[in-house]
């Protein structure tokens, strides 16, 4: 997702020249061609992420369109306050593009752990979030973010994440992507784990199980329309995200079906609300956590009763 986030904002760039890009001393071996490119229009700030907003801030009000890059925690959490106030309350044209969603670097720790910034932005009046799930929904995103008013908030992985959609796929920021159509249940997914639910799906429908797979690489805006069709379906739904179970894709779900005032069956597969004390590779987190591909399809099967 960094190499198609990067050679998009390259491919926009060349033709937008208020296009600016910021670093709090990150990205190296992802943002070089970018700055070899265009660089009068990239600055390293250093290791200084308030400051990296604040200078956005500063850019954007005089007509720049901003993206600064980093890890998540560090440019969504070490920095709230200015995101907050600089940004969301400003209503300013920054885009907040973070790396490592989930357990994706799973072997620096906590600190570098993304399991609560969904929570945290979408909580920002004003601030648009996107969570792209493969390069091909990145492509669309950086795409459309260059004339979309507002700030926003777009979160990568950083795995190699494989394209799930054909070529042809239209992306547009609030409408989800339909990958498969089933009429037995809806598996939802969101950001980096789009590919472990298609995986999930494959298994089902090897099966002769016909379920949905939708991917939600907006979860602010969300498409609260795609959700009311499955809601008056009455198919049973399933969200899926690498992220604490409180305030991702399932508690938005989970808000509009109780608000619909309807009976229907539905689960969230997430983080449990609890910081990993666990080190190793994203894999080796995830199956600590029951997020792991197998797991996922057993819990599935308990949770529909086959």
């Amino acid at each position: 997702m960094r190499k198609t986030f990067i050679e998009s904002l390259i491919k926009e760039a060349r033709q937008n020249p208020n296009i600016f890009l910021i670093t709090p001393d990150l990205g190296f071996s992802v943002l070089e061609p970018f700055a070899e490119e265009f660089p009068d229009r990239f600055l390293n700030v250093g290791i200084a992420e308030q400051n990296a907003v604040g200078v956005a801030t500063g850019l954007a009000l005089s007509g720049k369109i901003v993206y600064v890059y980093s890890i998540i925690p560090f440019v969504t959490m070490r920095c709230f306050e200015q995101v907050r106030i600089d940004v969301a309350y400003m209503n300013t044209k920054v885009r907040l593009v973070g790396v490592g969603a989930g357990f994706s670097y799973g072997s620096a720790g906590a600190t570098h752990h993304a399991i609560e910034d969904i929570a945290v932005m979408r909580a920002l009046p004003n601030m648009t979030v996107c969570c792209p799930g493969d390069p091909l929904e990145v492509k669309g995103i950086v795409q459309e973010s260059v004339t979309y008013q507002g700030p926003m908030y777009i979160r990568l992985a950083k795995s190699g994440e494989p394209q799930i959609h054909p070529d042809d796929t239209e992306i547009q920021i609030g409408k989800s992507v339909v990958v498969h159509e089933g009429d037995q249940f809806a598996i939802l997914t969101t950001s980096n784990m789009l590919d472990v639910g298609y995986k999930v799906a494959q298994v089902f429908r090897r099966q002769g199980v016909k379920c949905s797979l939708i991917s939600f690489h907006t979860l602010k805006p969300f498409d609260h329309l795609k959700v009311a069709e499955l809601i008056d379906s009455e198919l049973p739904i399933i969200t899926l995200e690498e992220h604490n179970i409180i305030g991702g894709l399932g508690s938005i779900v989970a808000e509009q079906i109780a608000e619909s005032g309807r009976g229907v069956k539905f689960k969230r597969i997430a983080i449990p609300d609890q910081y990993s004390h666990f080190v190793g590779s994203q894999a080796y987190i995830r199956e600590k956590f029951g997020l792991s591909e197998s797991q996922i399809v057993e819990t599935i099967q308990s949770f529909i009763g086959f």
